[in-house]
């Protein structure tokens, strides 16, 4: 069976889910999902011109703890000294003034976020007061009782965090205060273990994915202070907190998911510090364990399933730390297939770029990831810079030569440089050009050619973390974006659920308002250097959709048609929008009627609506930082050609445009052609 038809074949039941505003549905708790179990060839090769390979043909390394010539670094380097004394003021600080309640029942990350905009809030380590919280776009947030449970999410998380910190403390200077309120904060948590209410397979957090993150930490905690806790308490935490907690992940989830992969790993990592076979055996080798999940989960072209290339990192950043430890305490033969094929997911997105370095952006995820402007000379990382691509993170066990370059370009301190410093001698690390490649078992192609870059969606594979967003593209002219999907804020807010998630974010077609209903993989048509084709036959109940890409020299065509089935006549749209600013003809006039016309919810969130009336053609230049792009859009008949204000990464706003006609079925050509700016003023 081909691998189209065995993505074709995928079924998905079981979900408890949210019905957003197209009609597609997130699972925070999905239920079993029946994936293919793609082919991956020999994972140890693959991208082999940016791995480095040991002695043995290896890609994996075995990561080294060495505390002895960590102390005797810091000891005898002046910088090291200074960056453990910022750690140490940090954890003082918060081991005299912070202690988690068991009155503190934790709620959702994504509910911290703003009702006014979406965006996440700033978090304080001080319990909240009534009006206490505010986010850069938001100075006074009312605190409610939902806003005090996503707080004590973040308290929790970072009070896990310090824990960690206080026992490398403990490491590094030998002070036995770290050591002794790390064990106590495990003795606390242990103590009052049946005091927390179980909720949503989780126990102290409020969805097992947390749980699991927490666990990792704890786990961590009791390994570095190895030597220093007694049998006794070894065995305490193992029978009265970590057997249960990862008992208790084991329940949950039964399915390939990120979350899933981090349930896992923290229940596998619990099963080696307990010495217990039967969680081992659940948490590894038993359905929807750590094989299972990396077998069905992750894509022919090492990408993950559900299709947010942030979720590759992620679920990296979930197993590591289990196959990191399993090395360390000799389990890891056996698991080199696994190991390796989870390296992939790193590597594979950098052959998706943009050349002004960001990364496509499909399904639900946050703002579009972006490589550093200069080569290598600093990390893939979100557009506010907070979070290091896992090349560099996990290089210890996956040595690729553009994360040692990252390493050493950065100049970065963290823990594992101190115990296991990369390697000084330069290295060569330019990434692989990129070319047109169809990623067919991800449903996804890219098209680079001249002067554009293109990203098509023309699929999904279910419809967990799925958009309203199949046939939607993202383009590139010359290095300069000319529309790049937003991404969304947190999963709790109503801009996530009636806008970001809808097909009016995307470059969709639409019916009567509304984009893809459910999720389909679709049928990819033709594929070559220049050209993709791809068709939804089940767009929504009543339409079908198809779409042609093609780079023709200096022009980008695009060519998107929506066909109606129940012999009605429909309002018919199709959206663009773009990071530009639109040269508006004298043409358009404010629109008063849009918003009665247009009932659909996601269009309230457009701002300052104008429109104008064609037929057959109409054209625009749009300005973007850097490029002018003309717009041609041809039509038969009338249309009415619409532009307004929308939401993208939050809180800024982007501009779109909206073709809408009436009738059973239409098609919308579009021709893109541009040139660079010179630097003067058209």
């Amino acid at each position: 069976m081909s691998i189209q038809s065995r993505v074709n074949a995928i079924c998905v039941a079981g979900f408890l889910s949210l019905l957003v505003g197209s009609e597609l549905h997130s699972e925070p708790w999905p239920g079993k999902i029946g994936l293919p179990e793609f082919p991956k060839d020999n994972p140890a090769r693959a991208f082999a011109e940016m791995k480095i390979y040991d002695a043995t043909g290896s890609p994996i390394r075995r990561p080294i703890e060495d505390w002895t010539e960590a102390v005797k670094r810091v000891g005898d380097d002046s910088e090291w000294k200074r960056w453990i004394e910022f750690r140490r003021k940090a954890v003082d600080s918060w081991m005299a003034r912070r202690q988690d309640k068991v009155g503190w029942i934790a709620g959702w990350h994504h509910d911290f976020v703003s009702p006014k905009d979406g965006s996440f809030l700033t978090f304080t380590p001080d319990e909240p007061g009534p009006k206490s919280l505010s986010s850069p776009s938001d100075p006074e947030v009312k605190l409610t009782p939902k806003l005090h449970a996503a707080w004590v999410y973040q308290f929790r998380m970072r009070h896990s965090d310090m824990m960690v910190e206080a026992a490398r403390l403990f490491r590094i200077t030998g002070e036995t205060n770290y050591a002794k309120w790390a064990a106590g904060q495990l003795d606390f948590y242990t103590d009052n273990y049946d005091r927390w209410p179980t909720q949503n397979g989780a126990h102290f957090m409020f969805q097992s994915l947390d749980e699991a993150v927490i666990l990792t930490r704890w786990i961590t905690v009791t390994r570095t202070l190895d030597g220093f806790v007694t049998a006794q308490q070894r065995e305490r935490w193992s029978v009265k907190l970590f057997k249960p907690q990862a008992q208790l992940l084991g329940t949950t989830l039964r399915t390939i998911h990120n979350i899933a992969c981090w349930q896992r790993s923290a229940a596998a990592q619990a099963a080696l510090y307990c010495r217990d076979a039967e969680i081992w055996q659940a948490a590894v080798e038993g359905p929807f364990g750590v094989r299972d999940q990396v077998r069905r989960g992750i894509t022919s072209d090492y990408l993950w399933y559900e299709q947010s290339l942030g979720y590759n990192g992620y679920v990296v950043k979930a197993l590591a730390p289990f196959f990191q430890y399993a090395l360390s305490e000799g389990k890891g033969a056996g698991l080199e297939s696994e190991m390796a094929t989870v390296e992939n997911l790193m590597l594979a997105p950098l052959l998706m770029r943009f050349p002004n370095g960001q990364l496509p952006n499909p399904a639900d995820a946050g703002k579009p990831l972006r490589l550093s402007a200069a080569l290598l000379e600093g990390a893939l990382d979100r557009s506010t810079g907070d979070a290091s691509h896992p090349l560099a993170t996990f290089w210890r066990l996956y040595p690729t030569k553009p994360g040692v370059k990252m390493l050493q370009t950065r100049a970065e301190r963290s823990w594992d440089i101190l115990l296991d410093p990369p390697p000084l001698d330069p290295i060569a690390a330019n990434l692989p050009a990129v070319v047109s490649h169809n990623l067919e078992s991800s449903r996804m192609a890219i098209l680079r050619s001249g002067s554009w870059q293109v990203y098509f969606h023309y699929g999904q594979l279910a419809s967990t973390h799925s958009q309203a967003e199949a046939l939607n593209f993202e383009a590139c002219y010359r290095g300069v974006g000319l529309s790049h999907d937003p991404g969304t804020t947190g999963y709790g807010s109503k801009f996530t659920t009636e806008f970001f998630r809808s097909g009016v974010c995307h470059n969709v077609p639409l019916v009567d308002g509304v984009g893809q209903s459910g999720w389909h993989p679709g049928e990819l048509e033709s594929f070559s250097a220049t050209n993709v084709v791809a068709s939804q036959p089940a767009y929504r109940p009543n339409a079908s959709a198809r779409r042609t890409v093609a780079i023709a020299g200096e022009e980008l065509r695009d060519e998107v048609s929506i066909v109606t089935t129940d012999d009605k006549a429909h309002m018919l749209g199709f959206v663009l929008n773009l990071q530009g600013k639109v040269q508006l003809a004298g043409d358009f006039k404010e629109d008063r009627g849009f918003a009665k016309a247009h009932p659909a919810v996601a269009f309230k969130y457009w701002q300052d609506v104008n429109s104008m009336n064609a037929t057959n053609q109409a054209s625009l230049e749009v300005e973007f930082e850097g490029a002018v792009i003309q717009l041609e859009f041809r039509l038969p008949g009338r249309f009415t050609l619409f532009h307004a204000l929308a939401p993208d990464c939050p809180p800024k706003q982007r501009e779109v445009l909206y073709v809408e006609t009436w009738g059973a079925e239409a098609t919308l050509k579009t021709v893109f052609s541009g040139c660079i700016m010179d630097g003067t003023k058209r």
